[in-house]
Order: C-alpha cells, then structure tokens, then sequence
C-alpha cells in the first residue's frame, strides 16, 4: 500500500503524541495521561480535540476502534498509522540534527 505522505505530513503536535501514545490500544482518558506524561507535561490534550483526532485519524485509516465497552472506546495504531508515524519520526530526526548543528555553530 502507498501512502501519499504529502497529504498527512506534517503532522501537529497532538496528533504526533496521540500516534505516538497508541502502541498499545488505549481509551480516551488513558490516552490523553499518557500523551501528558510522555511529552513531560508540555502536551495536554482535552476532550474535545481528541475525540475530533479520532474521528480523523480513524477515516484516515491511521488508527482503528478495537472495541466499545458502554461509553468507553479503545483506539489502537494500524499499520498505516505506524508508517506515518514513523516517516513523522524521520522527518524530525533531521530538523533536530540541523537545529543542533545551527546551534552548535561557531560565531
């Protein structure tokens, strides 16, 4: 399967960390602990904005429901997801090295 980048990238911030947060099927209020804790509290996702990145990501084809217990939805990556999450990483790989390197510069 090709997958147009170009069309999904880059992505923002949230949905890296909600991307990034689903390597293991996660509900909502889980998710949105997680992203907190993995971004060291420099990401905090609301209700509203990541009940609308599911929706999203989910007719993207990027991350799938996996199961509905009442009100609880569980969200995991597909493997699409994982692709554009991993082109995402990629792509910051480099602008970190040329920061780095901008920043390393003598004056």
């Amino acid at each position: 399967m090709d997958i147009d980048f170009g069309k999904l990238l880059p992505l923002s911030e949230a949905t890296y960390y909600v991307l990034a947060a689903l390597d293991e099927p996660l509900h909502g209020y889980a998710l949105m602990q997680k992203v907190e804790s993995m971004s060291q509290g420099n990401v905090v996702i609301g209700p509203g904005t990541l009940y609308g990145a599911f929706s999203t990501l989910e007719k993207q084809g990027l991350i799938e429901k996996v199961s509905e217990e009442e009100r609880r939805k569980t969200y995991a990556l597909t493997s699409k997801g994982r692709r554009v999450l991993a082109e995402q990483v990629r792509r910051l790989a480099i602008m970190l090295q040329n920061g780095q390197f901008a920043l390393a510069a003598k004056d």
